[in-house]
């Protein structure tokens, strides 16, 4: 790998004797890890279903290293059990300590792997609002809560200042995994260090302030702010973080971290801890649900012949027909919502379509009508091939005990109800 000279002339000023063992990391394979998805397995159990090693990661304590290539083809990935993540990356929402109930923001969410930390350790209970300015992007983090059986978020994807004028106060914890320069992905992404220069990571600090000053905006009295990084730029690091604590004295920095590859087992990341000791809490308009008597008559009907504990909260129903089933207590979203809650499926003004997402938000013990696959049949599902059954109508398809998605049994036949962009 050639480095960028300025990048190592900086390198070698902030690592002093430390940069030789630098250099020789840096030349070494980047390090993989998956996390388990509490929502619906434990780490332990994941270790009776993953066919790969598995070994803790010290500072998250659902994540595991692990040499296993392509996860995204494994049954586990598809039916939510595991997040293929980097381990270093598993810091930043380890260290927000997100709690059932509370109200938290993931301002930059992009791919999604810190929201689903988050999500999981939530407990479906709570409110977390999941933002992404790049909408692109913002599909992909919705796909990713989607397959992680998230329940209690929403998906949005706007300006942060705008989501600082609609939600001042209002967050307990706010996670800012801001947009850097990139120096910690290096080894795993020649992109990165592709597009390195001096002039971007300025942009980068400049984008960082007013993306935490948003943050700030946002975070009630006594609410608690991380601000992390995948890059080494004291600039962008406790730079950044020192700047904001001038800017606003009721700040308090109760901790930092930075992980250099040739001292963990990692890729590079920066976390810092701070608390807001001072300020109000306020509160938010609610959510407003869309009635469609038709639209919830035809849900509830579907929900009461495969569910036997259907899913509780309050139905809205979009123009489009697009059905959600939002928590109690929800709050307004003034700005371009991908999804809220848990997405039911559609009604055409005649029936109702299970969405993928209620599959994957289910559990076996819900189900009135599921079918329990084996790793061959399973694989057989994930490639979108239909499959023998006995049963009549919609069923909820698993591997194993873990749903992954929609079949509908006729005749003998299980048609496939796989989304065909998530095939493999």
């Amino acid at each position: 790998m050639i480095l960028p000279e300025e990048y190592l002339v900086r390198m070698q000023k902030r690592l002093g004797e430390g940069f030789p063992a630098f250099l020789r990391a840096m030349q070494e394979p980047p390090v993989r890890g998956v996390r388990a998805n509490r929502l619906k397995i434990s780490p332990e159990e994941l270790k009776t279903c993953f066919p790969y090693a598995l070994t803790p990661i010290p500072w998250a304590a659902d994540g595991f290293y692990t040499d296993a290539e392509k996860v995204g083809k494994l049954p586990a990935h598809h039916a939510g059990l595991i997040y293929a993540q980097e381990p270093s990356a598993m810091l930043p929402a380890a260290l927000l300590d997100a709690q059932p109930g509370e109200r938290v923001l993931d301002l930059c969410a992009a791919p999604g792997g810190k929201t689903t930390q988050i999500a999981a350790a939530m407990q479906g209970e709570g409110v977390l609002v999941a933002n992404e300015f790049v909408y692109s992007r913002a599909r992909i983090l919705s796909q990713n809560a989607e397959r992680a059986g998230v329940v209690n978020a929403a998906v949005v994807n706007a300006d942060p200042a705008r989501l600082a004028a609609a939600f001042p106060a209002y967050f307990d914890k706010i996670l800012v995994d801001a947009p850097c320069s990139g120096e910690g992905m290096f080894r795993k992404d020649a992109g990165a260090v592709a597009e390195w220069s001096a002039e971007n990571v300025a942009r980068c600090i400049a984008r960082q302030k007013d993306i935490l000053e948003a943050a700030y905006a946002m975070l009630r009295g006594g609410g608690r702010l991380v601000y992390s990084t995948c890059t080494f730029e004291e600039g962008e690091d406790e730079g950044q973080v020192r700047a904001l604590l001038a800017r606003h004295p009721d700040l308090r920095l109760e901790s930092e971290r930075l992980l250099f590859p040739h001292e963990v087992r990692g890729e590079g990341h920066y976390a810092a801890v701070l608390v807001r000791t001072a300020g109000d809490a306020r509160e938010a308009p609610l959510f407003r649900c869309v009635k469609n008597a038709a639209a919830e008559r035809a849900y509830r009907a579907f929900s009461e012949e495969v569910f036997l504990a259907p899913p509780q909260g309050e139905v809205t129903t979009l123009a489009d027909g697009r059905m959600y089933l939002v928590p109690h207590g929800f709050p307004a979203l003034p700005v371009t919502t991908l999804r809220a809650g848990r997405e039911l499926g559609v009604f055409d003004g005649r029936r109702f379509t299970p969405a993928h997402a209620l599959a994957m938000a289910s559990t076996r013990d819900m189900c009135a009508r599921s079918a329990a696959l084996g790793e061959e049949d399973a694989a057989r599902y994930l490639r979108g091939e239909t499959l023998p059954c006995a049963d009549t109508g919609w069923c909820v398809v698993g591997y194993g005990a873990y749903p992954l998605g929609w079949g509908k049994a006729s005749g003998g036949v299980l048609k496939n109800h796989y989304p065909k962009g998530l095939r493999n």
